[in-house]
């Protein structure tokens, strides 16, 4: 007797940037004005309400998901890519920013990223500078659950990215195949490191 299988989504969430300057220091505003970075902050991912693709994230799931985040983010290995890719894999040579920072305000979590100097970064580069509104993208892998209507991510969501977008994605979600392998960026010590955060996040 075979055992049912949990289907897994690449699971994308759209939030508009703000380019706030108010969540930028002096020194990066004024790196900013003067061209030799750009760097954009605003919300980045939110918790226990319902999104535009109608799904809530659970705070504990996120919070243990950011907490796996901030490694990466510590290490400069937070990157992102420009649009919505529809795989599970964090493409180098698409790379177009880096996530330099993320915080908790409230169920909102905030984040602020530096445009790389690669193809895909100095697209988005004259793409906020010539006026249009990018916005970002969570991307990660897991499976949800209905809950009276609402669409709710299960315990096994697994964050990997956030993207940099032009518009939402029509459903958000990308359906991976049962039997596939999924495959991600995450090294040894990345997995090990979700496995202790796992076991002290349950105690």
């Amino acid at each position: 007797m075979h055992s049912k299988m949990t289907k897994k989504y690449v699971l994308q969430e759209f939030m508009a940037l703000d380019y706030s300057n108010d969540l930028l220091t002096e020194e990066e505003r004024e790196g900013n004005r003067q061209g030799t970075h750009l760097i954009v902050a605003g919300k980045i991912q939110s918790a226990g309400k319902k999104n535009g693709n109608g799904r809530i994230y659970p705070r504990p799931i996120l919070e243990r998901e950011m907490k796996n985040y901030e490694k990466l983010v510590r290490e400069g290995r937070a990157i992102g890519e420009l649009d919505h890719p529809d795989t599970s894999v964090v493409e180098l040579k698409n790379a177009s920013h880096l996530v330099t920072e993320v915080w908790w305000k409230g169920d909102d979590v905030m984040g602020k990223m530096k445009i790389l100097d690669t193809p895909a970064g100095k697209i988005a580069k004259q793409l906020v500078e010539g006026g249009v509104q990018l916005g970002i993208s969570s991307r990660g892998l897991g499976s949800t659950r209905q809950e009276k209507g609402i669409t709710m991510v299960e315990e096994d969501f697994q964050l990997l990215c956030f993207d940099l977008v032009s518009e939402p994605s029509t459903t958000g979600a990308f359906l991976v195949a049962e039997g596939q392998e999924v495959k991600t960026n995450l090294t040894k010590a990345d997995k090990i490191n979700r496995a202790l955060n796992d076991v002290l996040g349950s105690e």
